[in-house]
């Protein structure tokens, strides 16, 4: 059953640190009880005199239908920027307005598979619902997560519970093997028969991947990480060159089309760029 994003005035349970990441729990019936893996949340952010008009948009880590104080849903923050500064510095209680949950959830293969689960730094929160539902569905999951260094690794204690097998890269060797976790994932896929992977990160990370999956012929389903203003398709801030099943090309939004989608449907060369070749582009007078 599909449902429509919802608008409300989620509570703020509890901020706690994981690594360089804070991890936040929302307070937010009506958006809890719709949730899949890969959807996202929109926040608006700074309080109620802040000249910071954007929402920002957060995957979904975690989502509880019901709890001790209603539909929970968790989001995991990395605080680079003053919107997601001023949001890991709130005292619980604070009342945030959230929209969600938007975008196309990963889809779910009907048979078991053999799945190999990718992420880049905290691109792995959406990832864990999705390997607790692919394992409910009888599927063998596998994960390789990858960072610049251990703290910036997220979930990795975690991933030992929903997964078979699990592989660490980081960049300086502070934990798992020293490298690009492309080279973890590229490992899995020569110990074990991938049937499909799942990745979220970074653009050049999902963009190895997708080649990798390429080589080893396995469809890749990428979650991309684009900014995205308004959340639900109106500003075109998140568009990025897409190739549909009719052969043409698209400039697709990832917060509406997406943010999952078939990697190799995506021209990630151009991303950032309007293809000459795109549907309209002609319009707009590229040529």
């Amino acid at each position: 059953m599909n449902f429509a994003p919802v608008q409300v005035n989620a509570e703020l349970l509890a901020n706690k640190r994981s690594g360089a990441y804070h991890v936040l729990t929302f307070v937010a019936p009506g958006i809890a009880e719709r949730v899949k893996p890969g959807n996202f949340v929109a926040l608006s952010v700074g309080g109620n005199s802040t000249s910071t008009l954007l929402r920002r948009s957060f995957s979904i880590y975690q989502s509880q239908e019901r709890g001790l104080y209603g539909g929970t849903v968790e989001i995991v923050v990395s605080a680079h920027g003053a919107g997601t500064r001023w949001l890991v510095e709130q005292p619980a209680h604070t009342v945030i307005n959230m929209v969600g949950p938007l975008g196309k959830p990963f889809p779910i293969p009907k048979d078991p598979v053999h799945a190999l689960l990718v992420g880049g730094g905290y691109g792995s929160a959406p990832l864990f619902m999705l390997a607790d539902l692919l394992r409910q569905k009888g599927c063998r999951v596998d994960m390789a997560l990858g960072a610049a260094t251990s703290e910036k690794i997220f979930g990795s204690l975690e991933a030992r519970r929903v997964t078979n097998a699990l592989m660490l890269a980081t960049d300086d060797g502070s934990i798992g093997i020293q490298g690009r976790v492309t080279e973890a994932a590229r490992s899995l896929i020569d110990r074990n028969s991938i049937d499909v992977i799942y990745a979220c990160g970074p653009m050049a990370m999902l963009k190895a991947i997708t080649s990798l999956g390429n080589e080893y012929d396995i469809q890749t389903q990428c979650a991309v990480e684009e900014a995205m203003a308004c959340g639900i398709g109106i500003c075109m801030t998140c568009v990025l060159p897409v190739r549909g099943a009719d052969g043409l090309i698209r400039m697709s939004r990832s917060c509406v089309e997406g943010p999952i989608f078939d990697g190799k449907d995506v021209l990630w060369d151009q991303i950032g760029t309007i293809p000459l070749n795109a549907v309209g582009a002609a319009g707009m007078g590229l040529h």
